[in-house]
């Protein structure tokens, strides 16, 4: 299994951040510590303008690179905007291309990141900056526009980005499993949205995911999945509002990886958001999923 990371994720932020950029390289080092003999950790490249701009308005990407955001939509995007944030973005998003090249010739692969489901096309909000998998989708669909592609979204916020992005389009089907009164107020209209309560257990979570995955996969029948996992259904998580114990997260990331494998998909594991209490744990709880996908 091929995993695509870069150490320029780790982008400065003030120590009291509520985004953890240590999770990467903490759970590049889990991996590293714990992989399969046949996982192998490659270096990110940089997204092609051409592909981001399949998908961002030119105006917003040079908002980025000058810095030049408003304050309400520097507040909303909650990362400081300038030409650092925009390459560091550009890494993140060329390991989601290449991760999906690797996964259409190898049946799985990862990008030790990725996932930023809160970016739309000319605003970017919820420390997402670039939406990463649309723009992995938009480069696929240039050359194969008919394949199907089915985005798994089990982060605990919704993936209102990406929903709005592919929202008239039916070669994409977005399944988003997620806190109903959470983050983001104003929900998009996903193919299939799961709102949960608040404080959800672990077993109605894995009930919902259990009764609602396979039906989606067994309906639109995709050629290729993209999997947000997110860490932030966790019970310590400072912004999920879920109760998922690390049990509850193991069962989570088997139950999608036996669905996915038992639909013969290829399928590209991403990281989406995570925010524990323990900043370690975060960091343990991707590792956890990306080590899972490597053995199955």
């Amino acid at each position: 299994m091929r995993c695509y990371y870069h150490r320029d994720y780790f982008f400065p932020l003030p120590a009291n951040h509520p985004f953890p950029m240590d999770k990467f390289w903490r759970a590049e080092a889990m991996i590293r510590a714990e992989a399969p003999a046949d996982l192998q950790i490659l270096p990110a490249e940089h997204a092609p303008l051409e592909d981001l701009l399949r998908v961002h308005t030119p105006a917003y990407l040079e908002q980025i690179r000058a810095g030049s955001l408003d304050s309400v939509a520097a507040l909303k995007l909650g990362l400081p905007a300038g030409e650092a944030l925009l390459l560091r973005s550009r890494l993140e998003t060329g390991a989601t291309l290449l991760a999906t090249e690797a996964a259409l010739a190898d049946g799985i692969a990862a990008n030790l990141a990725g996932g930023t489901h809160h970016a739309f096309a000319d605003h970017g909000r919820g420390y997402c900056v670039l939406n990463d998998v649309a723009i992995a989708i938009r480069r696929i669909h240039a050359s194969r526009p008919a394949l199907r592609i089915l985005i798994v979204d089990t982060d605990a916020h919704q993936g209102d980005g990406t929903a709005a992005l592919f929202a008239h389009d039916l070669r994409v089907f977005t399944y988003s499993i997620h806190g109903g009164r959470n983050y983001p107020a104003q929900k998009q209209l996903s193919s299939l949205d799961i709102p949960l309560p608040r404080r959800v257990s672990g077993r109605d979570y894995l009930d919902q995911l259990e009764a609602t995955l396979a039906p989606a996969l067994a309906d639109f029948r995709p050629e290729l999945v993209f999997w947000l996992s997110g860490a932030d259904p966790h019970e310590h998580d400072r912004f999920g509002q879920m109760l998922l114990t690390d049990a509850d997260m193991a069962a989570r990331d088997a139950h999608v990886l036996a669905a996915v494998r038992a639909h013969g998909a290829p399928l590209v594991v991403l990281y989406a958001g995570g925010y524990n209490l323990d900043r370690e744990h975060t960091a343990r709880l991707h590792a956890r999923t990306i080590l899972a996908a490597a053995r199955t």
